[in-house]
């Protein structure tokens, strides 16, 4: 199959659509007729204009036909993209031999398809693009028709000028794919990146909202049950237990106290009441995001100052809880027997440190950690938080972000986290700023995630 629609998942990253390079080519089309109607019949010089027109027509057809053949919605798989793209090298480079080769000015416009290539397509079909080119520019060295002049004779270029021409084509060409390439392939990963957190954090607000609908419920329910219960229960008192109707009314006083129970385990999820879901102190909120985590193989420690009279109180941010989560999940999946949270907050600032005592990251990874759908079994051969050390593989390769191996886990962490205001910093073990942290941070062998927010920022919500 040579056109994709839009909707084929397997060219959904990268696709051109046919439209874009159907206007493209309008546009080379007029530029084209213009420059070479302007020197044949404005300048009046002598060359073989009538071929030209000829080139440009074949141009023209073939944008008529791909209109009236395909919509413009249609998008192109690499294959027939690059095909394309090569017509209009191979059209232009016609054009330059009929109008002096290298020695035109306007050859610089072969770059063009190896640019727009880059942007969208593979290296590979980009590659081949850039080759074409190369020939083209080789061959039209030796082989070209003269120079429109006024002139009779037109000026004869020294040959070296014309290869020092061919060069600076050749390396222009190549530096732009490399540079285009890379800044495309990076926008497109973080474009994804951020997708995935927007989805993420959509379903964490929503599993939030469902939770505190389950409070309120339990809340405003558990008065009419209490009153169904009582009457139930001077109901019972009142009947005999001959009396036809009295397994019905003791059915329905112990089916009322059923339903109080369900409503205490609902309410038991965030507090007593739906205050209490929606704000807790600084402690309660880490021993939340540490809770699911906890498991016999490793030890997670807890520290907090020994004054907690001035404890910051934060609003159950879904953010913030995700990313939190998602660092200490990160933690205990790579430490061999602990992992430790210190805590400590001012007037200015409130701080967190997670560190474990797994292999840590490896030096060519720690660079670029931050980075969207980097992960560190990029870095084969060394012994890293990719690499099989650990308590328990199974666990995490269970993990839906770590364990997937699409190097999303920091970059949606560190995102959430600062969109909350935070700084989020990694450092290596025995680096962490002790008027921070005590000792044991620092003693730790492996990674160490140091996050610190304004702390008048953090509570503004409340």
């Amino acid at each position: 199959m040579l056109f994709a629609s839009s909707s084929d998942p397997i060219f959904a990253d990268r696709q051109i659509k046919l439209d874009t390079l159907v206007r493209l080519r309008w546009l080379a089309i007029g530029g084209q007729a213009v420059a070479v109607l302007a020197v044949s019949e404005g300048f009046g010089y002598r060359y073989p204009a009538h071929y030209c027109l000829y080139l440009i027509g074949l141009s023209v057809l073939l944008n008529l036909f791909l209109q009236m053949r395909f919509r413009k919605s249609v998008r192109l798989s690499p294959l027939p993209a690059t095909g394309l793209l090569s017509y209009d090298a191979a059209q232009l480079g016609g054009l330059l031999y009929l109008t002096g080769g290298l020695q035109n000015p306007f050859a610089l416009l072969l770059l063009v398809p190896a640019v727009v290539s880059a942007t969208m397509q593979p290296a590979r079909f980009t590659a081949f693009l850039s080759t074409l080119i190369t020939l083209i520019a080789t061959a039209l060295i030796f082989f070209h028709h003269p120079l429109p002049w006024a002139d009779a004779t037109p000026p004869d270029l020294p040959k070296l000028y014309v290869y020092g021409i061919w060069i600076a084509l050749i390396v222009t060409m190549l530096f732009l794919s490399v540079y285009t390439s890379r800044i495309a392939r990076e926008g497109h990963q973080l474009a994804n990146a951020l997708s995935a957190t927007e989805l993420i954090l959509a379903n964490e607000q929503h599993l939030t909202s469902i939770d505190g609908l389950a409070t309120a419920a339990a809340h405003e329910l558990g008065t009419p049950l209490a009153t169904i219960q009582l009457v139930a229960k001077e109901l019972e008192h009142e009947l005999l237990e001959d009396d036809p109707i009295f397994e019905d009314v003791s059915l329905i006083r112990s089916q009322a106290e059923r339903c109080r129970d369900i409503l205490g385990k609902l309410r038991s999820l965030s507090g007593d009441d739906h205050s209490n879901f929606t704000k807790m102190q600084f402690e309660a909120l880490i021993s939340e995001i540490v809770e699911p985590f906890e498991n016999p193989d490793v030890t997670i420690e807890r520290i907090f100052p020994e004054d907690k009279s001035d404890q910051p109180v934060l609003m159950r941010n879904p953010g913030l809880l995700f990313g939190l989560g998602n660092l200490v999940e990160n933690a205990v999946d790579f430490a061999r027997s602990r992992v430790v949270l210190e805590s400590q907050w001012t007037d200015s600032t409130i701080t967190l440190v997670i560190g474990d005592d797994g292999p840590g990251f490896s030096e060519a990874i720690m660079t670029r950690l931050g980075d969207p759908f980097v992960t560190s079994r990029m870095d084969k051969g060394q012994v890293d938080r990719d690499a099989t050390s650990g308590p328990d593989l199974a666990r995490r390769q269970k993990s839906g972000l770590n364990g997937g191996g699409l190097g999303l886990g920091y970059f949606i962490a560190k995102t959430l986290l600062e969109r909350s205001g935070a700084k989020v910093t990694i450092r290596r073990s025995g680096t962490v700023q002790k008027e921070i942290v005590s000792k044991k941070i620092n003693e730790i062998s492996g990674a160490v995630i140091e996050i610190t927010w304004p702390r008048l920022l953090l509570e503004a919500d409340q």
